[in-house]
């Protein structure tokens, strides 16, 4: 089982940070007096956009969805099902969507158009990490971090199995 390895550091939390901030300037750039809503996607992106907000001085509001297409595997399923809902209404707001890693690209596509289709005044989605070189589907990053080589990763809110999510780096786990 992959989660028994080693984890070895591919980005370092200072890294991250530093991407954080790159990203958190050009959001509060397009949203400063747009009063947002950020999407995140649980369990993954928590970790991201908790550090994410707090870089970001303007009012705004936050929900979460929850997602499944991975289940305890380390490949997609390709079946994507809603496990948790917004909460908040997005009809005629500017909605920030806000992902940890954007892979074969599946999850995030359902949810943009699960999205779209409550009439938002805008949509848009930041993602701190891409893996363009497993996309099945073709999604627009408007906020873009790290592109990431074609390996399981896990920390910085990135599980294996629910394992290695608290690691402060983004690791790749052996194989």
């Amino acid at each position: 089982m992959k989660s028994e390895s080693a984890p070895k550091v591919l980005i370092s939390g200072a890294e991250i940070a530093l991407v954080t901030k790159r990203l958190a300037a050009a959001i509060t750039r397009d949203y400063r007096n747009k009063n947002p809503l950020l999407v995140g996607i649980l369990k993954g992106s928590f970790v991201f956009l908790a550090d994410l907000v707090r870089q970001l001085d303007f009012p705004l509001e936050i929900d979460f969805v929850r997602l499944a297409s991975y289940g305890a595997g380390t490949t997609t399923s390709g079946e994507v099902k809603m496990k948790h809902d917004l909460q908040l209404n997005v009809k005629g707001r500017h909605v920030l969507v806000v992902e940890d890693i954007i892979d074969t690209g599946i999850t995030v596509k359902f949810l943009m158009e699960y999205l779209k289709k409550q009439k938002p005044a805008s949509l848009k989605l930041c993602a701190l990490t891409d893996k363009p070189s497993r996309r099945r589907v073709k999604v627009k990053i408007d906020y873009r971090g790290i592109e990431v080589p074609d390996k399981f990763l896990v920390g910085y809110g990135i599980d294996c199995d629910e394992k290695h999510r608290n690691l402060p780096d983004i690791c790749i786990l052996d194989e």
